[in-house]
């Protein structure tokens, strides 16, 4: 007789978001900014470190938002956005990304990738994607691109974020 019992489930979190979250920071990740451009035409950007590569063919990179993101309606609707690798001296543009209200743009300077998706002048590397697809998760929503175009300079250095502060990288 077949056993009808309960599929297997996670336990509970035995720490604190707290906890989870102090974690987390001690993977060290580069800093990206992903942009694109609304329906509307309004310019849309956001500092992310929850970017990787999932698929080599076909090109595919993933990335997650958090569902209150404001922004969310824009990059869930647009055809088109970019990922920004930040170099190690652009800390400050990271920073502007991040923070809430106020013109994200004032004085970037860039140019129109596919979609009209912003590609910041100075990344070390930028991934011009295809909206694809999305997976909600948790209290966010996992982005996957698909690669059009990808650019990057050799020998730049990226900025790297790691518990909570940035970082420059340094070979060994």
């Amino acid at each position: 007789m077949p056993s009808h019992a309960d599929p297997p489930r996670a336990l509970p979190p035995n720490f604190t978001a707290s906890d989870f979250r102090k974690a987390l920071g001690m993977f060290a990740t580069g800093v990206t900014i992903v942009t694109a451009r609304s329906a509307q035409g309004t310019l849309i950007g956001l500092t992310a470190n929850s970017f990787n590569s999932v698929s080599l063919t076909p090109p595919l990179v993933l990335w997650s938002l958090a569902r209150a993101a404001a922004s969310l309606a824009a990059f869930s609707t647009g055809s088109h956005y970019a990922i920004n690798i930040l170099s190690a001296h652009q800390q400050p543009l990271a920073r502007q990304f991040a923070q809430r209200g106020g013109d994200r743009f004032a004085g970037v300077a860039f140019t129109p990738g596919a979609g009209g998706a912003p590609l910041l002048d100075g990344a070390v590397a930028t991934f011009e994607c295809f909206n694809r697809s999305r997976y909600e998760e948790g209290d966010h929503v996992i982005f996957v691109g698909e690669v059009e175009r990808c650019t990057h300079r050799e020998g730049a250095s990226p900025l790297l974020f790691h518990g909570g502060r940035f970082y420059a990288e340094h070979p060994l």
